[in-house]
């Protein structure tokens, strides 16, 4: 049961990254390499937060999860917006230089040493026994609340408001909704503030319960293979897509070689590739255009 349990924490954060890569390529077609460096930038918010302005956790938290979310708004207005009519490709490479930059920026800013932002904040991280043996602790159970609640809100906002369904109509129907008279412009920037948000999200919570350094944003690529592995046009992929991979590397560690599970989602992708190349609740048109 342990190791049941470490899966559905490891999955969770797979799925708070994995919903950025899914949301910025629904709306706007754009793979973007760079959250998982937006996962590390959320982190370094939190640190800069509870160093410089106040160690309060209620203060300091919310105001790095609010920086995460302008920093993805930001990044459309100033950056992927001027590549409006340049090939795909050409925005995908600036998402890859702008990771770079994030990470060059927070070593020259915070150098490479490791940081603990809840040592910072004076809080602690006790294990809470959900008894049978198992043990999480306290910042595991918030990432997988995180997770649901950030999944459920997502599936009301799409289903259920009028940016969300703008935003699944400009993603399906790019052509319809543009004579529509939708807010492409809009929608794109909304679309990078949540993935830079939910990224920042899992940012905040991989830092306080393990460490911070630069090299954070390799987590993202492991996300960018469960994005891959459930559709990446599909949200409803993203929770089984996080599981099998959370679960193959939980038990590579737990069974064989703890080197090997730095590898074991690629793996999975490679498999997924061979036998269903456009994911678990993916499909075949969305394939044809990666």
């Amino acid at each position: 049961m342990q190791t049941v349990a470490g899966i559905i924490v490891l999955a969770s954060l797979y799925v708070l990254l994995g919903v950025g890569y899914v949301l910025i390529y629904r709306a706007s077609r754009v793979l973007n390499l760079a959250q998982g460096d937006l996962m590390m930038f959320g982190g370094y918010a939190l640190f800069a937060a509870a160093t410089s302005v106040a160690a309060a956790p209620l203060v300091a938290i919310p105001l790095a999860l609010a920086v995460s979310g302008m920093a993805g708004f930001l990044i459309y207005i100033l950056l992927m917006s001027r590549m409006a009519g340049h090939p795909v490709f050409a925005a995908v490479l600036v998402t890859v230089s702008l990771g770079i930059l994030l990470r060059v920026g927070v070593v020259l800013l915070f150098t490479d040493q490791l940081r603990y932002p809840l040592q910072v904040m004076a809080l602690t991280n006790p294990p809470l026994h959900l008894g049978r043996g198992v043990t999480v602790s306290m910042i595991d159970a918030l990432s997988v609340t995180a997770a649901v609640v950030v999944m459920a809100a997502l599936v009301l906002f799409l289903r259920g408001s009028t940016l969300g369904i703008q935003m699944r109509a400009a993603g399906e129907r790019p052509l319809l909704a543009a004579q529509r008279g939708i807010n492409f412009q809009l929608l794109f920037a909304l679309s990078w503030a949540l993935a830079s948000l939910t990224g920042g999200v899992a940012g905040v919570l991989y830092a306080s319960n393990v460490r911070l350094d630069p090299s954070l944003g390799v987590f993202g690529l492991k996300a960018f293979a469960v994005a891959l592995v459930g559709g990446l046009d599909s949200l409803g992929g993203l929770v089984p897509a996080a599981i099998l991979v959370a679960a193959v590397e939980v038990l590579t560690i737990r069974f064989g070689n703890p080197l090997l599970a730095e590898v074991s989602p690629f793996l999975c992708l490679l498999a997924m590739l061979l036998v269903r190349p456009w994911g678990f609740a993916g499909t075949r048109e969305e394939l044809e255009r990666v």
